[in-house]
């Protein structure tokens, strides 16, 4: 019976104060969490410490009524984990930290293959939360952003694309950038790795 009940019943039943359903949301979700959390940090108490706190962090979110999901239960969570996971690695420090000097050297920011490991998680949770608020820009910006960024265009060839004038592109992504920096301090976004 409880495999029949959806995450989104769960979630809803636990708000209104049923705590088994989270129960049965945590059982559910337990060994895929576990692996995902696992095969990021290689440390089974880490793991243990994460998958918890992002419970702890998952209860208190429902509590506050802040969860808007829409029943997608599993792919918040995880996304949760995820930024603990960063937060680990930056806490603990693992994270190469790159300081200008006269001896800088290349080879000793590759010589760790978990070093990189972490840095491509970092990377690409930055690249999914900027794919997440670009798509909040309006349809001019966004455009005029997709076509600057992504596809190399000058502007002369987005103005011909586009059917503006060359100030009128540049305005655009101008908003477009200052728009970006606004969502990115909304949702607290952190660009660097």
């Amino acid at each position: 019976m409880e495999l029949l009940i959806e995450d989104s019943v769960l979630v809803k039943k636990y708000i209104q104060g049923n705590e088994r359903s989270l129960e049965i949301l945590i059982n559910r979700h337990n060994k895929r969490l576990s692996s995902f959390i696992y095969s990021k940090v290689q440390d089974r108490e880490v793991t243990e410490d994460i998958f918890q706190d992002t419970f702890i962090k998952v209860i208190k979110t429902l509590k506050r009524g802040k969860y808007n999901e829409e029943g997608k239960f599993l792919p918040w969570v995880m996304r949760i984990s995820h930024n603990l996971i960063i937060d680990y690695y930056r806490k603990s420090q693992r994270l190469p930290k790159f300081e200008v000097s006269n001896d800088y050297n290349l080879f000793s920011l590759m010589s760790d293959d978990n070093l990189n490991a972490e840095r491509q998680l970092i990377k690409e949770q930055i690249d999914y939360d900027l794919k997440v608020i670009i798509k909040e820009l309006p349809v001019e910006q966004l455009e005029v952003l997709e076509m600057r960024i992504f596809k190399d265009m000058s502007f002369k060839e987005i103005s011909e694309n586009t059917g503006v004038s060359i100030n009128t592109a540049l305005g655009r992504m101008r908003y477009a950038l200052i728009n970006l920096r606004k969502l990115i301090d909304k949702y607290n976004i952190v660009l660097t790795n």
